[in-house]
């Protein structure tokens, strides 16, 4: 796992004046709105008994402990303890981990690291969510695997039609040219596309999202550091944007959150037929990689590698480079920058 980037931890519309536990990064947080509708990150234990504030409530533009009362305002400075007589000093000591936070595509995103402000990589840009000629679409999905797994998962092109034969991976042809392969790299990503030709009937409900028998199908894959990958498929008639966070739990759990983009079938009822098509999809996805070992290995000569893995090898390269630059994470390391969050 990593520092030093900013997580998309939690979809906006879950967060609410009601304190919400977030499990991430081997780590419990804590998230909540103020009375102004900004979203405050935590970490979720009280220093002063260890209980989880998650379990309290907001009061004040304050959370507050379930166990003793303490009230922790949004730079996590306690600001009230009931049993002390009025006039006591609070403890320097009583202080709440908190981190530096943002509101953007629909998600709440919070910065884990040390770097400041200024040298932090940035959050990727995703245009598609204000097109207001897209509909949006929400999923949601745990897996047994670590983070780096799920990722590279979804930047994988030959295993569509493989892994993915009872659905969209039937109409893709047996064998991907490379010819119409094109890859490139970004600061900390980057991104590949092919022109599938000779698409033939998808699986399923799928054939009533897809294109016709013989059509060509562009389709480009693309990852950002540390735990992001998107989808575009365009398909003539339409096209399909897939954007997903791979939420790192702890180094066996991942949960994905993803935000689907379309402009057609834009009728509310087909978002139940797309959430059908993408439960079906990652069930598939499910059943392969969790037999997978852990995370990627350590080294690039840990596993063979053919001309289709450019993309999962410049991953790899990308997280070495920030284990290099010692950006990797221990277990239970605090990377809180309190002094970093303006109240």
């Amino acid at each position: 796992m990593l520092k030093n980037f900013w997580y998309a931890c939690e979809f906006s519309s879950a967060v609410t004046n009601k304190p919400k536990q977030l499990l991430m990064l081997n780590q419990k947080f804590v998230l909540y709105r103020d009375s102004q509708g900004k979203p405050v990150v935590l970490k979720d234990k009280c220093p002063h008994r260890g209980v989880a504030l998650s379990m309290g409530k907001v009061k004040d533009d304050c959370i507050v402990c379930p166990y003793h009362g303490w009230k922790f305002q949004g730079d996590g400075a306690c600001v009230e303890i009931p049993a002390n007589k009025p006039g006591t000093p609070i403890p320097k000591k009583a202080v709440v981990d908190s981190y530096p936070v943002q509101e953007k595509y629909g998600f709440i995103w919070m910065f884990y690291g040390d770097l400041p402000e200024q040298e932090r990589p940035p959050i990727p840009a995703l245009p598609e969510f204000e097109d207001p000629n897209l509909r949006k679409t929400h999923f949601e999905q745990k897996v047994d695997i670590n983070y780096t797994r799920s990722l590279e998962g979804k930047i994988d092109f030959a295993h569509f039609n493989i892994v993915h034969q009872n659905s969209f991976g039937y109409s893709f042809p047996s064998q991907l040219n490379m010819e119409d392969y094109e890859y490139n790299s970004q600061d900390w990503g980057a991104y590949a596309s092919i022109n599938a030709k000779s698409y033939t009937n998808a699986g399923r409900f799928f054939r009533y999202i897809l294109p016709a028998p013989n059509s060509n199908v562009k389709m480009s894959l693309s990852f950002y550091m540390p735990n992001i990958t998107k989808v575009d498929v365009d398909f003539g008639r339409g096209k399909f944007v897939i954007f997903t966070i791979h939420l790192p739990v702890d180094d066996n759990k991942t949960i994905i959150k993803r935000i689907q983009f379309r402009n057609c079938f834009k009728f509310r009822w087909a978002d139940t037929l797309l959430k059908l098509a993408s439960k079906q999809v990652a069930i598939e996805d499910k059943i392969v990689v969790e037999t997978q070992e852990r995370a990627i290995p350590n080294d690039l000569a840990g596993e063979i590698h053919i001309a289709w893995d450019t993309l999962s090898i410049a991953h790899r390269k990308l997280y070495q480079k920030c284990m290099a630059m010692g950006w990797g994470l221990k277990p239970n390391q605090s990377q809180a920058k309190r002094q970093l969050v303006n109240y």
